[in-house]
């Protein structure tokens, strides 16, 4: 059996944010029909931010067998939603709990989250960098500005 080694990296604090905000991008893999109630959780715990994908995958589940016009299809991989948000340091676990919870049926399949460093982050708009850039509106004040649009289209 092989030796093996862990290797743990340093931290490096980043001169450029204040100390204690560091900024992570927090992606989720969910199943489709799980959207809403992940979007609801994010703003419920401050979390307005977000980009989604409509995605393909395959993790755990098993494969389904179809039926089309007489041929069996395999059907290897199934519909995701990729749901991605910068956040700092301090949303980091209630972002991961509020996913955990909404996400979860206790079937295989449920998805994955994945908690990476961002090293940078700009505003295009007005220039603002690392943690001021990053969505600091509450969840009312979303919903308020998108009540006021006829017409607002959501994916969920």
């Amino acid at each position: 059996m092989a030796n093996l080694t862990r290797v743990v990296a340093p931290i490096v604090h980043d001169p450029h944010l204040p100390d204690g905000l560091a900024m992570k991008l927090v992606t989720c893999i969910v199943r489709p029909e799980r959207l809403h109630a992940v979007k609801e959780a994010l703003f419920q715990v401050g979390v307005t931010g977000m980009t989604l994908v409509r995605v393909s995958g395959h993790g755990g589940e098993q494969e389904v067998v179809e039926h089309y016009r007489g041929s069996a299809l395999v059907l290897e991989f199934r519909d995701k939603v990729k749901i991605e948000m910068a956040v700092s340091e301090p949303y980091v676990e209630a972002t991961i709990q509020a996913i955990c919870d909404s996400a979860r049926t206790g079937e295989v399949g449920d998805g994955k989250i994945f908690v990476q460093s961002l090293d940078r982050v700009v505003r295009i708009r007005t220039g603002e960098r690392d943690v001021d850039a990053l969505t600091p509106v509450t969840a009312d004040e979303v919903q308020a500005r998108h009540s006021d649009h006829v017409g607002f289209w959501s994916p969920s």
